[in-house]
């Protein structure tokens, strides 16, 4: 049980420690009413292992601080991610096409209000959802896949610990 634990906390803390490496190394583009967040893509992550789950949450969390996020960006992005990557893990054993759909479903309901309300930004929601749409669609769809793909044929002997 003690082994099953720390692989957990150590997978969501690599998860999580990824995330914030993407986020901010890709931040000119990661942030904005026109965004794609390549650290999204790690949101296909819940499929293989349950600790992506608060893993990409704190991930998230952390990025936004680093990123200068202001406190409900921080708060409702955040939020975001964790709502898309439950919902993810609770799809998992179902058709994987589907593992994109929550996490970019979440941010593309909420972001646009983060940016409206939070920074002020003056497009209206309809066209900011559109954007935060295609660029969630990009990084979680096309870019979740591809990391799925490259996963998937290691998913027994990484990301599932034994119960012994």
């Amino acid at each position: 049980m003690k082994n099953k634990n720390i692989t957990f906390l150590t997978q969501a803390a690599m998860i999580a420690a990824i995330y914030v490496v993407l986020t901010y190394v890709f931040a000119p583009f990661s942030f904005g009413e026109i965004q794609i967040r390549i650290a999204e893509a790690l949101t296909i992550l819940p499929v293989f292992t349950p600790a992506a789950v608060p893993g990409l949450f704190i991930g998230c969390l952390i990025g936004n601080i680093l990123g200068g996020a202001i406190l409900p960006d921080i708060i409702f992005g955040s939020l975001a991610t964790l709502i898309g990557a439950f919902f993810t893990y609770t799809l998992r054993e179902k058709n994987f096409f589907l593992a994109p759909v929550p996490p970019v479903t979440a941010n593309t309901i909420i972001v646009p209000f983060v940016l409206r309300f939070g920074y002020g930004a003056a497009l209206p929601i309809p066209l900011m959802m559109l954007t935060v749409g295609i660029g969630e669609i990009l990084s979680c769809g096309v870019l979740g896949l591809t990391v799925y793909y490259a996963l998937r044929k290691y998913k027994n002997i990484v990301f599932r610990p034994s119960l012994n």
